[in-house]
Formats: structure tokens, C-alpha cells, sequence
């Protein structure tokens, strides 16, 4: 079927400009680097999770944060029990985050640099535990060997004068603490321990990491 008003001639040379056209698109596209999407998950465990969860909650490219427990069984996974300090879990932060804004390095940069103490020892500030243990709960190799080379850059230039404590595990599951633990530090803001223990962290982020930092 030909278009009326076209010869086959000009119809063959409008659909030659057309196939050139679409190629030089497709050539200038493959030069663009292309951002993914796609988010991803981290766990961490640094102390009470009220405090890990509201530094998080401050960092750009971070989509969501929960509160929860990780390396114990499901049957435990609960507040009462955990702070115990016999389950095997540690109260933990499940952080969804979107690569192409954050990386898992600028999350462990704000894991040990602004969230807690890695140096502290099953504790963390008045908290006392093994349910208060330092740990990097990975999900696969990529996360581990990033986590093993962050720490040993850490050790290389002597971030701290104590010794480094994080243990770095493999994730079995994660599971959300009670509702009313979750976003604790934004609903509780006057409450005493939040406010000498947690708020004075997400203003070291402002100032140490302002291009990290979100209001």
C-alpha cells in the first residue's frame, strides 16, 4: 500500500532517513551510562535500634528503615525475650536503599561513623548486651567482601584507637520489631534517652556528612 501523494521512490528515501535516524539513537544511547533503579536492602546492628533507625532515616538516597532483630530464630524475635540477651539476636535496622543515590559503602561510612561505636563490645553507650552487639548482617558476597575491606580501610588508618569489635555474618532473616518500636526517635523526640543518646547523632551527620544528609 503506498501513502497518497508519495512516489516509491520518495516513500523508499523518507524510510532509508528514518532507519539512519533510529540507528545514530541508538548509538548516541549506548554512550549514557544508565542509572538503575532497582532497590536493595542492608542490615546493621549498632546498639538500641531507636537511634540506628532515626541516623538512617537521615540519609539521602535512603528509601525506608525498620526496626527488627537478625541472627536469632523466629519463634524469639520478640522484644521481651530478645532483651534478654539469650535469643542470639541483636536489635537490628533493615535499610532499603536506591543505589544509583547511596552506595552500601556510604551506608557503612554513616554505620561507623556516625551511628554507633564499633569499638564497644557487646554494648553500646548505657545499653549492655549481646542483643546490643556491633554486626553487618550481609545478604550476599558482594556486601561481605565490601564490608571486610571498609573495616580493614578502617584499621588501615586508625579511625580508632580501639580495637574494631563489628562482627560481619551472613543474614538469615530479619524480622520487624513490634510497631511500637518503629520510627521511635521521630515520635519520641523529648524522651531523654533519645535526646542525649540519638538526636545528637543525626546532627553529626549534618555537619560531618552534609552530602549525605537529607532534613
Amino acid at each position: 500500500m503506498r501513502l497518497a501523494g508519495f512516489s516509491g521512490a520518495a516513500l523508499g528515501a523518507f524510510a532509508a532517513f528514518i532507519l539512519v535516524a533510529l540507528a545514530g539513537a541508538v548509538s548516541a544511547s549506548e554512550g549514557v551510562p544508565q542509572r538503575t533503579s532497582t532497590l536493595q536492602t542492608a542490615v546493621f546492628a549498632g546498639g538500641c535500634f531507636w537511634g540506628v533507625d532515626g541516623v538512617f532515616k537521615h540519609v539521602k538516597g535512603v528509601t525506608r528503615v525498620v526496626s527488627g532483630y537478625a541472627g536469632g530464630q523466629a519463634p524469639t524475635a520478640h522484644y521481651e525475650v530478645v532483651s534478654t540477651g539469650t535469643t542470639g539476636h541483636a536489635e537490628s535496622v533493615e535499610v532499603t536503599y536506591d543505589p544509583s543515590l547511596v552506595s552500601y559503602d556510604d551506608l557503612l561510612k554513616v554505620f561507623f561513623l556516625v551511628a554507633h561505636d564499633p569499638t564497644e563490645l557487646n554494648r553500646q553507650g548505657p545499653d549492655e548486651g549481646t542483643q546490643y552487639r556491633s554486626a553487618i548482617f550481609f545478604t550476599d558476597a558482594e556486601q561481605r567482601k565490601i564490608a571486610d575491606d571498609y573495616i580493614a580501610k578502617l584499621k588501615r588508618e586508625k579511625m580508632f584507637s580501639d580495637p574494631i569489635v563489628t562482627q560481619v555474618v551472613p543474614l538469615k532473616a530479619f524480622y520487624p520489631a513490634e510497631d511500637y518500636h518503629q520510627n521511635y526517635l521521630e515520635r519520641h523526640p523529648d524522651n531523654p534517652y533519645i535526646a542525649i543518646n540519638d538526636l545528637p547523632k543525626i546532627e553529626i551527620l549534618r555537619e560531618k556528612f552534609p552530602k549525605l544528609y537529607k532534613p
